[in-house]
């Protein structure tokens, strides 16, 4: 099961109480204070995992504590520290203050960590109050209270291409065929109630990731339909693949839902309306009006957009799309790559 979203509480551990002591031992007359200070609170340490794709554990298991520190001992024996508590969480995910909705962390990359609760200090113990004039204090420090917080987490799927389009466009056919990635299919609307993900083999040790957005609708960046809820997926992708089924099974217009998914996903987030697109035109096995398919590329010519047309089920057209995505894919990397390196020399040029 596909979980996106889950809410946990997480506490640090207390720090542990120093303790009042005195030396009672042979040969030394004057023992003294030696009371040991208490050991401090386990962290809970969120840490990003590339062997998670979802939630789904945490939604199930939504507290998590960390150890409290041990007491301190007489003769001055420091207490235990308590351990860490590690909430593991896929890569992708975001975490935010579940009462004021502040972003505290944005996990990228796999093995970043996180202290998202602190443990408490551990107390002191009455050695460290003698003075000249104090010799035998009798009182200690108790342990800090660890922190707590109640935390929202929201995960963003990281994938290379997102696939976006109506239901029953062909996404997961797409996804089935080009990766090893098994969606289910069928030919009704809603098919898909939970992202996919494929990694496509493109040879020589090279990939990328394609994520099968699902739930687009109009009105989803209004929350209608499903879209909503996993738009926010191809927030993080560097190329959308926008399918439009061409055939009149649909019962719409190839332009008019082209132009609807666009308006959606400006309406969610303005920058992915000029995020890199590639306009697809499928299903066409079925295509029986080809001024249809016409109509299409006409407006992706005009919209200055790259244009495609395949049927996934005969495989016609896939092996070409998916070289001009890898192609696509590297011209953006390189792109990027120069930013920063002009970036990077205009700062220092900036401290000359």
């Amino acid at each position: 099961m596909f979980i996106d979203r889950a809410k946990i509480r997480i506490k640090a551990g207390d720090g542990g109480n120093g303790v009042t002591a005195f030396r009672r031992e042979k040969f030394v007359p004057r023992g003294g204070p030696s009371g040991g200070d208490g050991g401090h609170g386990g962290d809970v340490w969120i840490v990003a995992d590339d062997g998670l794709n979802t939630l789904l554990h945490l939604r199930y298991n939504p507290e998590h504590k960390a150890e409290r520190g041990r007491h301190g001992e007489g003769s001055n024996r420091h207490g235990k520290d308590g351990a860490n508590a590690i909430v593991k969480v896929p890569v992708g995910t975001q975490v935010f203050d579940a009462e004021s909705g502040d972003l505290l962390f944005d996990f990228t990359e796999t093995g970043q960590r996180f202290r998202a609760a602190k443990g408490g200090k551990g107390g002191w113990g009455n050695q460290h109050f003698a003075t000249p004039t104090r010799r035998a204090p009798k009182f200690h420090y108790t342990g800090r209270p660890g922190e707590e917080k109640e935390l929202q987490l929201e995960l963003k799927l990281i994938a290379d291409v997102g696939l976006v389009g109506f239901p029953n466009a062909g996404k997961s056919t797409l996804i089935s065929v080009v990766s090893a990635a098994k969606p289910k299919i069928a030919d009704y609307p809603f098919t898909t109630l939970e992202p996919n993900l494929g990694v496509v083999d493109l040879g020589d040790f090279r990939t990328f990731v394609v994520a099968d957005i699902p739930g687009l609708i109009e009105g989803a960046s209004a929350g209608a339909g499903l879209g909503d809820r996993f738009l926010r997926h191809v927030e993080r992708t560097k190329l959308i693949l926008h399918l439009v089924d061409v055939s009149s099974l649909s019962g719409r217009d190839p332009v008019s839902d082209y132009e609807i998914i666009n308006r959606e996903l400006a309406n969610y987030n303005e920058d992915l309306a000029a995020r890199p697109q590639l306009v697809v035109a499928t299903k066409l096995d079925a295509l029986d009006e080809p001024e249809r398919l016409e109509n299409l590329r006409a407006k992706a010519a005009a919209d200055d957009k790259e244009f495609f047309e395949i049927s996934a089920v005969t495989n016609l057209g896939t092996k070409e799309l998916v070289a001009a995505i890898a192609r696509k894919l590297e011209a953006i990397k390189q792109a990027a790559e120069e930013a920063k390196r002009t970036e990077i020399d205009l700062s220092e040029q900036g401290n000359d």
